[in-house]
């Protein structure tokens, strides 16, 4: 059985021994005589493994009493309008930093329904750095202030969380979500797609304070409103059931495999810094983002030559390294070593670069 080296920025690479469990459970799960995949939502088999999915991702993540854990569908990509419509209620206004094409589209989704503030941006230099904040230009009375975490497409991430006072932080950790311990008490929300770190595309989970959970604007759906899902504990409707298992099984992982986050970083730390040493010694690829501010999920990097950067591309593949290519918005090449990368995948990566380096 050929396993390529997965560096795709999502869906992205899963876990071997969490694949390799699934296809065990494929056609029979834990004795029931059917996958999950064909179980009912309602069913008591199911119930165990939502219920199981939501007390270990509490446990792994630390995550406090006073907060709701749901598990929805629409993609992170939906909670750029959730989000406004059950938080943006008191003062109709919110705070953005702008370090991404993301969290560009969460602010511009949150335009439509108040008064969306940009207070800091990285535009102006191609989103490699995340800007420096000055808690004096927060507006005072914003119902929440949004950053993106962690940036796959720019390769960024915050190494120092805003002080926001008593306005609710609300973060996409799409990108990094249990790739490192997180204190979730600082924010009033995260929410995050599952296909970078979790488990495959169809699933969103959302983390938020229960008392955000309160009175949405008067004309939101039913299937945006917080309360629905809160109230229904994520089974108002099917939801996305084959992705929860899937998360489930990534979290036993991180658990049990891993040892949890804090060895989770660790792991991280190590493979990310054998990709950027090589980056900042090479004479021909150069990584793309401010050292301080780079991120352990998601490393972009180029030649200079857009030719050289396609034949690199090419030959990667032939080499059994796929999904290199950069974001069609910035090109170049982006490595995207989620969890699941192993560490000798990020390692052969930069014996072929440096192989790649002597030959151009």
């Amino acid at each position: 059985m050929k396993r390529v080296y997965n560096f795709s920025a999502g869906p992205s690479i899963l876990p071997e021994p969490v694949l390799q469990k699934a296809a065990a459970q494929m056609l029979d799960y834990e004795g029931s005589g059917q996958s999950v995949m064909e179980m009912s939502h309602r069913s008591k088999e199911f119930e165990s493994i939502i219920q199981s999915a939501e007390s270990l991702l509490r446990e792994v993540m630390n995550i406090p009493d006073n907060y709701k854990v749901l598990f929805l569908q629409g993609g992170a990509s939906s909670q750029f309008s959730m989000v406004p419509m059950n938080l943006m209620t008191k003062n109709g206004k919110a705070d953005f930093v702008l370090t991404g094409q993301w969290a560009t589209k969460a602010h511009k989704e949150a335009a439509r329904y108040g008064e969306a503030n940009v207070v800091a941006s990285s535009k102006d230099k191609t989103f490699s750095y995340i800007p420096e904040l000055d808690p004096s230009t927060f507006t005072k009375d914003a119902d929440y202030f949004h950053i993106c975490l962690n940036n796959t497409i720019y390769g960024t991430k915050y190494t120092k969380l805003p002080d926001t006072g008593n306005v609710p932080l609300v973060a996409d950790v799409s990108s990094c979500i249990l790739s490192e311990p997180i204190d979730v008490s600082k924010f009033g929300l995260l929410y995050a797609g599952a296909q970078k770190n979790m488990g495959p595309a169809g699933l969103t989970v959302v983390i938020i304070r229960e008392d955000l959970v309160g009175e949405p604007m008067e004309k939101t759906p039913t299937m945006f409103d917080y309360r629905t899902h809160v109230e229904n504990n994520s089974l108002y409707n099917t939801p996305p059931c084959y992705a929860i298992y899937i998360c489930k099984l990534v979290l036993e992982w991180v658990k049990n495999d891993m040892g949890g986050l804090e060895n989770m970083k660790k792991h991280n730390e190590k493979k990310a810094g054998i990709l950027y040493d090589f980056l900042d010694q090479s004479k021909l690829f150069q990584g793309t983002v401010v050292p301080k501010d780079r991120s352990l999920m998601n490393v972009p990097f180029i030649t200079g030559n857009e030719e050289l950067d396609a034949k690199f591309v090419k030959e990667a593949v032939a080499k059994d390294f796929v999904n290199l290519k950069g974001h069609r918005s910035v090109g170049g090449m982006r490595a995207s070593i989620y969890n699941a990368m192993p560490i000798e995948g990020v390692e052969k990566l930069v014996d072929f670069m440096s192989a790649f380096e002597k030959n151009n």
